[in-house]
């Protein structure tokens, strides 16, 4: 994975985040989601890498990037995890950047570019709905379908004892459980062997329970104080969702981003959650679209 891509570990806010970094032009960070690395991009960075200077980085608790000790979430907040990118980005010499996040990175996304307007260029967002709009909307069959983000959210050390013992399985359940054929037949096999390696670490399986903490406390709250003051994230924003995904099951997802952002444009591509594993060419040209104006 990753031919000619350059691995550095660079400073955070408080984490060490390693980063796969190739290409020339205008940089553009990737951030991926639970409970993967930044192997999910492998299958279009390097054509994204022909035009950006493409970041893709591991989040703090996920790859090869540090896990930071912490409880009930407080370090893994999306604003904590956001103030971790732009300080790469910054040392890298990019203080205004392009960002496409999946899943946990796209939530980290979101908040860099509502926290730090003016890093953020052009923002993609895939398969998700704002968190707190997440929660406003749990009702049986959500909890049912979504049932992770209670389990993960209980206090440690539940649920990383029950993952822990046996990582894989909880992992490769995860993944198929999420495509549109309910296999992991989508996934490439060096990253599937990568995010199986990663995911068996016990600091792996905490900090991604971390995260899930910070989702149903800090990122919430931050979300309500967002709504509140009325603030919207400014830069053109994409919404990219997959036909069998979450957010596709919970109204109009451009409708409910229209009240988050400025400038949203979007539309829905015949995928489960993973759209970059599941459908990368539909996935990439929508990028490239977007990215090249």
């Amino acid at each position: 994975m990753f031919e000619g891509f350059e691995t550095r570990i660079l400073p955070g806010e408080g984490a060490e985040i390693s980063c796969r970094i190739a290409g020339s032009g205008p940089p553009l960070l990737l951030l991926h989601g639970y409970p993967q690395t930044g192997a999910m991009w492998a299958g279009i960075a390097g054509d994204l890498a022909q035009r950006f200077t493409v970041v893709v980085a591991d989040l703090r608790g996920y790859g090869q990037s540090s896990t930071p000790e912490s409880t009930g979430g407080e370090a893994y907040s999306k604003r904590r995890m956001a103030a971790d990118m732009v300080a790469v980005m910054a040392g890298l010499g990019f203080e205004r950047f392009r960002v496409a996040g999946h899943d946990r990175g796209a939530r980290v996304a979101y908040r860099m570019a509502l926290d730090h307007p003016g890093t953020v260029e052009q923002l993609v967002l895939l398969d998700i709905i704002p968190t707190l709009e997440m929660w406003d909307r749990v009702d049986a069959a959500r909890m049912l379908s979504t049932y992770h983000w209670a389990f993960l959210a209980q206090p440690n050390p539940l649920p990383e004892r029950l993952i822990s013992a046996d990582p894989v399985f909880y992992l490769d359940h995860t993944l198929a459980s999420w495509t549109k054929g309910r296999s992991t037949a989508a996934f490439a096999p060096d990253a599937l062997a990568e995010y199986r390696k990663c995911f068996s670490s016990a600091s792996a399986v905490h900090g991604a329970c971390e995260d899930y903490r910070a989702g149903a406390t800090l990122d919430r709250a931050h979300d309500e104080e967002t709504r509140a003051s009325g603030r919207r994230i400014t830069c053109p924003t994409l919404i990219l969702w997959g036909t069998e995904g979450t957010p596709a099951s919970t109204g109009d997802p451009l409708a409910i981003w229209r009240n988050w952002a400025e400038t949203v444009e979007g539309e829905a591509i015949e995928s489960g959650h993973f759209l970059v594993e599941e459908a990368p060419k539909p996935t990439l040209r929508a990028m490239r679209s977007f990215f090249e104006r």
